[in-house]
């Protein structure tokens, strides 16, 4: 949907674009010169509504110009800038919730074509701990937003709800140990899945820096459908060059990483910097309203993302 969104953005920009500029080089003239013709032509001189007419754009060719500019400015900014994206599930809470709408940095990881996603301008690389949204990689037509927690030569392991990390290094004799990711429990009941409570927790994924993730205790590790890298055991992963290990913050309600793999470089769209907007869409059993209405406005969710 996104691909298609920017295709249609893209050829609407060059078909108003085109009337435009054939417009102001051509037709604005020939315009102009059938004027001076009719009014050598006229025995008596011309009216001023009468040339007026004459020289009037035609209904498609003002609409054109009109929403020419206006098309442009919003393919550059979504293309290059920023992009609005709605969340439309629960994978990244409790960090993101189902009817937040974010914006997402575009520029920050490069400058892509809007259509290919070809990186046409090198920039920044993703950070461990970035919340992205990139291209699924087993359907890029779809967009997914989750956590950098591995980046290129990591290995990392996730067993029994834990995370480790071990970060890359070129040589074994510099590398550093294994090291657990600590997550302090918060007690704050605000969360659940399916009837049963979450538990949520700051873990300290970066350095000075924690983020919360929640854990469904009452259910195991899905082991069984892990994604199996070569020579690697189940549930531990060693991230390729040129791509990131990315994890929802809702550990066991999130289709991420640990089932499909890494994510390509090429695949990221950009970092998710603030949330703009979030309603809430409670509708009872009952509801004659459509899924779609919002029910509410939760004002305290707008900011930053961390």
């Amino acid at each position: 949907m996104a691909n298609t969104f920017a295709l249609i953005l893209v050829i609407v920009t060059v078909v108003t674009g085109l009337i435009w500029a054939v417009d102001h080089w051509f037709l604005m003239g020939l315009r102009a010169k059938n004027a001076r013709k009719a009014q050598s032509m006229s025995k008596i001189p011309l009216s001023t509504e009468a040339i007026n007419k004459l020289t009037a754009e035609p209904v498609w060719v003002e609409q054109a110009k009109g929403i020419f500019p206006v098309i442009a400015v919003v393919l550059v900014l979504r293309s290059f800038l920023f992009e609005p994206f709605q969340i439309p599930s629960g994978s990244m809470m409790p960090t993101l919730l189902d009817g937040d709408f974010i914006l997402v940095n575009k520029f920050e990881y490069g400058l892509k074509d809007p259509i290919s996603n070809v990186t046409l301008v090198e920039m920044e690389h993703p950070k461990r701990g970035d919340v992205v949204v990139f291209k699924y990689p087993e359907n890029p037509k779809i967009d997914y937003i989750k956590r950098v927690i591995g980046l290129p030569g990591d290995k990392v392991i996730f067993r029994n709800k834990q995370l480790y990390l071990q970060l890359a290094c070129k040589q074994a004799s510099t590398c550093e140990p294994m090291k657990h990711i600590e997550a302090d429990f918060v007690e704050s009941g605000n969360y659940s899945q399916l009837g049963m409570p979450l538990e949520e927790y700051n873990e300290h994924l970066v350095p000075g820096k924690t983020h919360a993730i929640l854990r469904n205790k009452y259910i195991p590790d899905r082991v069984e459908y892990y994604y199996q890298q070569p020579d690697m055991a189940v549930g531990e992963w060693v991230v390729p060059e040129g791509h990131y290990f990315v994890m929802g913050d809702n550990r066991d309600n999130s289709q991420d990483g640990r089932f499909w793999g890494f994510v390509p470089e090429r695949n990221l769209v950009g970092r998710a910097v603030a949330i703009w907007m979030s309603f809430e869409f409670d509708h009872p059993a009952d509801s004659s309203l459509p899924s779609w209405v919002p029910t509410g406005v939760r004002l305290n969710r707008i900011g930053s993302i961390q």
